[in-house]
């Protein structure tokens, strides 16, 4: 399966319109936003947790980071409410599941050859960022100079620009803006290749945005299963 393959070209998809799909765990649908690769892919999805499900035990042989858009994820290590983010490493395992129904934003086999620093960030948590025009509040999630997770809030009505120097992906959480002559909502991702920087006009709503600066795809990304 491949969908949204070309990490050449910018793409915009506006998730919340996406059909919800079946994945192998019963109560367990998501949306495919970046994907190559069958069951096991390098992939980015939205993912919805039915209350009361649960995902079979498995390792992360390509990693997995996630963070939690509603509700209130939960492992064999904790629970992670709305606004969590947090980091598995290649080799690591859980059991990931929601007593009462969560939805979760997913990247898979996307870690690169030595990243093996596990993280959890919980709602609030990170370092205080530099603000860029436009914005009133942003929070690092991660940062190993490699790439550059953030949160940033952007003020209702004004011009934002983020530069663009190895590549962005980018994920609305709240609000809405306007990029490319198109109107971005809740869950609305995207992703733009190095040189071409992101320039949005943020709603009268403002809007919260999580922001990865990093090459789209690392150039020693760990290899798929043949």
């Amino acid at each position: 399966m491949r969908i949204n393959e070309d990490l050449t070209k910018p793409v915009i998809v506006h998730s919340a319109k996406l059909d919800w799909m079946p994945s192998p765990a019963a109560g367990v649908d998501r949306r495919m936003l970046y994907r190559v690769g069958d069951e096991v892919a390098r992939a980015t999805s939205i993912v919805r947790y039915a209350p009361g499900s649960a995902f079979p035990r498995h390792v992360h042989a390509g990693g997995e980071e996630i963070l939690v858009l509603d509700g209130t994820f939960q492992d064999e290590h904790g629970d992670y409410p709305a606004g969590s983010y947090f980091r598995n490493p290649p080799g690591t395992s859980h059991v990931p599941a929601s007593k009462e129904g969560c939805t979760i934003f997913v990247r898979l086999w996307q870690y690169r050859e030595g990243d093996d620093t596990q993280i959890v960030r919980l709602p609030g948590e990170g370092e205080a960022a530099p603000l860029r025009a436009g914005a009133e509040a942003a929070r690092v999630l991660f940062d190993d100079g490699k790439e550059r997770v953030s949160i940033e809030d952007w003020r209702p009505g004004s011009a934002v620009t983020v530069g663009n120097h190895r590549g962005l992906e980018f994920l609305v959480l709240t609000g809405g803006l306007t990029m490319q002559g198109e109107r971005l909502g809740p869950q609305s991702w995207g992703r733009l290749p190095a040189g071409e920087r992101l320039e949005a006009a943020v709603g009268s709503d403002g809007a919260q945005i999580w922001i990865k600066d990093a090459p789209l795809q690392h150039p020693d990304v760990l290899p798929m299963p043949a």
